[in-house]
């Protein structure tokens, strides 16, 4: 089997000129950057690095970002799911303009988002004021970074499980239903098995783009070191006080959980394929 992108004739001059470019830009936008950041973080040996990383305010926002992160993750990958079913299962009315809704958060800038949630449950906003009343308070509190979180990652299982739910044959569901299964064991063994996989590599890629996240963070959290200062604003705040080390050594760290996300849902998309491939 020929590999793929493979060429019976030899590349032409052209091709190769192409492809050296390509290469040559990849290098220099993604391997030189993380090559310098890798290099700044590990100035002074590993030993610095890691003093660096578990110093108590830098290793208080890696928690808090992993924590409030894996929680978004977890009701993404429940509540993104049920969306999706919703959004394919039943034809209901206005279901182009909630469909339109779930992309929002990709289309506008994430800061625009944060500002939305501090003017929503900000503490002079009528919910925020009612809220507060019954001692809860979502802005400059964790509660409105795991908000700001949810919204910009909240389609990432929905548009991960809506393609594959859509392709499920209507005749398993009968067969099901005519051999006596309940509404619960269809679920179980017709559709769990097609959700599963993509819900959970959403769920993996929600966590990941959780733990980047800085522009809708940056306004509602409240930036309070030790209490709701996040890794991301964390690096922010070593970069323009003047300590990069310590900034490019949390960078790195967060830049290795991520890359490890990436692989791990790359793998639960490719055992997907492979299942879809047979069936």
């Amino acid at each position: 089997m020929k590999p793929r992108g493979s060429h019976a004739l030899a590349p032409q001059p052209l091709e190769r000129t192409i492809r050296t470019a390509v290469v040559l830009y990849v290098l220099l936008l993604v391997a030189l950057p993380l090559a310098a950041l890798t290099h700044v973080s590990l100035q002074g040996g590993f030993a610095a690095f890691w003093a660096h990383v578990r110093e108590p305010i830098s290793w208080a926002s890696l928690k808090l970002t992993l924590w409030t992160g894996a929680l978004v993750a977890v009701l993404n990958t429940l509540f993104g799911t049920l969306t999706a079913w919703v959004l394919v299962r039943y034809r209901l009315p206005g279901r182009g303009l909630l469909s339109a809704l779930v992309d929002l958060p990709l289309a506008i800038p994430t800061l625009v988002a944060g500002v939305m949630l501090a003017v929503l449950y900000g503490p002079e906003s009528m919910v925020g004021s009612s809220l507060e009343v019954l001692g809860v308070q979502v802005v400059f509190a964790r509660p409105g970074i795991i908000l700001a979180l949810l919204f910009v990652t909240f389609p990432f299982v929905v548009r991960a499980v809506e393609p594959l739910l859509d392709e499920v044959d209507p005749a398993e569901e009968e067969a099901a239903l005519v051999l006596g299964a309940g509404p619960w064991r269809t679920f179980r063994t017709v559709f769990l098995p097609v959700l599963l996989p993509p819900a959970l590599s959403g769920g993996i890629r929600s966590l990941g783009r959780a733990l980047g996240e800085f522009g809708s963070v940056v306004v509602v959290a409240g930036n309070i070191p030790m209490k709701t200062l996040t890794a991301p604003v964390y690096i922010y705040g070593e970069i323009e006080s003047g300590a990069p080390r310590s900034g490019a050594a949390v960078s790195v760290v967060l830049l290795a959980l991520a890359l490890s996300l990436h692989v791990a849902a790359r793998a639960v998309e490719r055992r997907t394929g492979a299942r879809h491939a047979q069936d």
